[in-house]
């Protein structure tokens, strides 16, 4: 059967690109001091909190280094307690295909260009922000044959609840050196949440990029729960204390390294409603600071913030107002940090 495609181009391969937009040496140091941290938080072996907060959607360059900046300042601030990784989510999925699909599809917004200025302008945007602020960050690995564009600067990975069942996203992320978190499905069955991360804890043999590949298995792979929607289109929460101690339950009936919680403050948790995430972010710190084994997993948040709040339609202009889901604003979320500091 044939495609009904238009083949546009041949894209450089990570390695060249890699080569063209390079980091430094002492960016690379950076990655690495970075990267340790996380994973001593994932394992057990530092006790912060880890913080994967910022706009739902990374849209223009200028008011993500912005906000990126703007979160440095509080990072020296609370360091003992926290440990902050900006998201910058460059693809982002769309429930029925349509609407601003990220940075990597649209440098621009407003525009539709070429695929290769969307790959160079997201590593760039990663690029500076280690360079500007001293932060690596999050993305979501909504491709899994594009993560190797940013392999080298990202911090974190999240597996998007939409991606969590499929096997290319397990596999890859069984080959991944770094921490990856796994969302709940939509549907929100935890045990198709729980068996991504024994996937991805795996060793496999598989395809990628061209390539027969061989991975070692991902022992800082771990589950986020973000919420779930019901056949009638009904949010679900899934961060209070009864569904924290239900993934223990399920962790436990599984030979899994690192036991970790990440919870989602925003999505389904809180029904897209961006106020919430600050309710619930204390909630989940409370039933934390109430019981060891709850204390023991949940390893962190993660929440939606740019620079102001809520969210506006794509052509409004509003600069630092994100055009995705909606998000908390600047002042609400300094505020906020400070105040989880004190309970963590």
């Amino acid at each position: 059967m044939e495609m009904n495609m238009n083949f546009k181009r041949k894209l450089p391969v990570p390695k060249e690109l890699k080569a063209e937009y390079p980091i430094t040496e002492e960016m690379s140091e950076i990655v690495k001091k970075r990267d340790k941290a996380v994973s001593d938080i994932i394992t057990g072996e530092d006790d912060r909190m880890l913080l994967v907060i910022g706009p739902c959607s990374a849209d223009h360059e200028d008011p993500v280094i912005d906000y990126i900046s703007r979160l440095a300042k509080v990072q020296e601030k609370v360091r003992d307690k926290i440990f902050i990784v900006p998201r910058i989510y460059t693809n982002k999925p769309r429930t029925v295909g349509t609407g601003y699909k990220g940075m990597l599809h649209q440098p621009d917004p407003e525009k539709s260009e070429d695929m290769l200025k969307g790959v160079i302008a997201i590593r760039n945007l990663h690029i500076r922000a280690i360079k500007e602020t001293g932060f690596t960050c999050a993305d979501e690995m909504l491709y899994p044959e594009n993560h190797r564009y940013l392999s080298d600067v990202l911090n974190y990975v999240a597996i998007g609840a939409r991606s969590v069942e499929n096997q290319g996203h397990r596999l890859t992320a069984s080959g991944i050196e770094g921490a990856v978190g796994m969302k709940n499905p939509t549907g929100g069955d935890l045990t198709v949440m729980m068996n991504s991360v024994v996937a991805a804890q795996s060793a496999h043999t598989f395809l990628y990029r061209g390539w027969e590949v061989e991975s070692a298995g991902n022992p800082l792979a771990h589950t986020i729960l973000r919420g779930a929607v019901d056949k009638y289109g009904r949010n679900i929460p899934n961060y209070h204390y009864e569904d924290l101690q239900e993934v223990i339950r399920l962790y436990a009936e599984r030979n899994l390294a690192n036991p970790a919680i990440v919870v989602d403050t925003n999505h389904a948790n809180s029904g897209k409603q961006f106020m919430e995430q600050i309710r619930i972010s204390k909630d989940v710190l409370h039933s934390r600071n109430v019981s060891p084994d709850i204390k023991k997993i949940v390893k962190g948040l993660m929440i939606e913030s740019y620079i102001e709040d809520g969210s506006q339609k794509e052509n409004e202009h509003v600069y630092g107002k994100s055009i995705t889901d909606p998000c908390l604003g600047w002042e609400k979320t300094e505020k906020l940090i400070y105040d989880l500091a004190d309970m963590w």
